[in-house]
């Protein structure tokens, strides 16, 4: 595994990217003076004996309940515990490593209260691998992401299950065999721990990974239908783009040009083409491609600035000048800004796929593409591509259904203390299953394009599509006959999801992160 230094406040994309895909976080160690000024103002904030919120009081709609000095030690377990409320299948382990390496951040920043060894604790569970049993569902996005934080929070004083390689253990002895002991927690820090976004944003992150992957293989495979179908480079042209002035549109058909040039099948057809126009999946692909490469990168900045940010409450302001050690109660918890980038994500993916499809009808369909019914010799005999495209649409639709925002749904919680909430974990969840519907899509499409591109042998394609149609015939053969078909759209779906079609052509492509 490499390592990463991780900068609170100053992490990348690419960071995080790194995270989700195995790298262990390492703390910067520049970041401990911090935690230590902020776990020391709680104590002096203690000291005072006012009532601030989370610290010596009740929680939510008990926030006017004063707690006993000696009871804050308690108070802070009890909120632990009561909180790991979650349901469901367990949050796969990449999720909850990059959620954890955010909180991590969170803290590090010395905002929360958190002493040096409750960060400590954390840092060290990343390093050795233990990750905690996250019950998917429980978080409404609002007041934090309370029930799956609390679940790794009770992981850190030994209560609960962990995950170590394909182990399943109990917390407490997941913790000594890595040679680290539970922490009994301090006052703020059970609060600090199980609020907050990082779970929403983790699974919106994981999101926006699979989008790029999608979003730059369909570029491939749209550009190879294109060729199947003996479309037109022609609405590519910059000259277009540059009066339309969206950048990812300009940067779709720049994309799509170059993966086409010096293509013999379309230098057959420049001069005696009958056909006008290109239906609008071939033709407006920098238009719905370069609207999706938009909205995946304003949400890759919300969520980049939301990665960096601190949004657990109240939040510990240590002595500076003039003014005294404050807890402000505020409301950075909502995760408002996570739910709509997560919306933004989950049309990008829905649009992504319902183009490729139309692309896969297209080419199927004799009186659209001029090559054979559902793209086998001898149709009628043999159904070829019939059920693929039906499979294709199933998925399509699939992700409509997933696509209705959800920032745009809220129930009150806590006895309506907790009146407007954002449902960002809902919409992040559903990311990941949206992106692999989708990428199976452009995996169908990859074996419906190359099969096209094979009716018009001797012709090649362009120097970069041959290699792609290279790469995919490497593992699947051309369709002669009708033949068991789960196998070749399985093997076509490995190689979208290995990264190994968008690496074909990735100096050509435009990246999201």
């Amino acid at each position: 595994m490499t390592d990463i230094l991780l900068v609170p406040g100053d992490a990348s994309l690419a960071d995080w990217r790194a995270i989700y895909r195995g790298a262990v976080p390492r703390l910067d160690p520049a970041s401990a003076p911090r935690i230590a000024e902020s776990a020391a103002a709680v104590g002096r904030i203690l000291a005072h004996g006012e009532p601030v919120y989370g610290i010596n009081t009740g929680f939510g709609k008990l926030a006017s309940v004063r707690i006993d000095d000696a009871d804050l030690a308690t108070l802070q377990r009890n909120i632990v515990l009561s909180h790991a409320a979650g349901i469901g299948d367990p949050s796969p382990v990449a999720v909850v490593r990059l959620m954890m390496a955010l909180k991590l951040a969170s803290l590090a920043q010395g905002a929360s209260g958190v002493r040096r060894e409750t960060v400590a604790l954390l840092e060290a569970m990343l390093v050795h691998g233990l990750t905690p049993v996250i019950p998917a569902q429980g978080s409404v996005g609002a007041s934090g992401d309370l029930a799956p934080l609390s679940h790794m929070a009770a992981t850190m004083i030994g209560i609960g299950e962990v995950f170590v390689g394909d182990e399943r253990l109990p917390a407490a002895n997941a913790l000594a065999r890595a040679g680290l002991a539970p922490i009994e927690l301090a006052a703020k820090e059970g609060l600090a721990l199980l609020n907050g976004t990082q779970f929403s944003t983790a699974n919106a992150l994981v999101g926006l990974f699979e989008a790029e992957l999608l979003f730059q293989s369909a570029l491939v495979t749209g550009a190879l239908s294109t060729e199947a179908a003996k479309g037109s480079d022609t609405p590519f042209d910059p000259r277009i783009h540059l009066l339309r002035r969206h950048r990812g549109q300009i940067e779709v058909a720049g994309a799509l040009r170059s993966l086409m040039e010096g293509s013999p099948i379309r230098a057959s057809h420049l001069e005696n083409d009958a056909r006008v126009q290109d239906p609008y999946c071939l033709r407006c692909q920098p238009q719905v491609m370069g609207a999706a490469l938009d909205v995946l990168r304003q949400a890759a900045t919300t969520l980049e600035i939301e990665c960096n940010g601190v949004s657990d409450n109240p939040l510990i302001f240590p002595s500076t000048g003039q003014f005294g050690d404050e807890a402000l109660s505020g409301g950075n918890f909502h995760a408002e800004p996570v739910a709509f980038a997560a919306d933004m994500i989950a049309l990008a993916i829905c649009e992504i796929g319902s183009i490729s499809e139309r692309r896969i009808a297209m080419l199927v369909d004799p009186a659209l593409s001029g090559l054979p019914a559902f793209l086998t010799p001898k149709p009628g005999l043999n159904s070829g591509f019939m059920i693929p495209q039906v499979t294709a649409a199933a998925l399509v639709s699939e992700n409509k259904q997933c696509a209705y925002p959800a920032s745009v749904d809220s129930i009150p919680t806590s006895a309506n203390q907790e009146d407007h909430v954002s449902m960002a974990a809902h919409g992040a969840r559903r990311l990941h299953a949206m992106a692999a519907n989708a990428i199976a899509v452009i995996a169908i499409e990859w074996l419906a394009a190359a099969q096209g591109v094979d009716f018009h042998a001797p012709l090649q394609s362009s120097p970069l599509l041959e290699h792609v149609h290279r790469l995919l015939r490497d593992a699947v053969p051309t369709l002669t006959d009708d033949r068991h078909f789960h196998p070749d759209i399985a093997a076509a779906n490995a190689l979208v999801r290995s990264g190994a079609l968008a690496a074909t052509a990735g100096e050509f492509l435009p990246g999201v992160v």
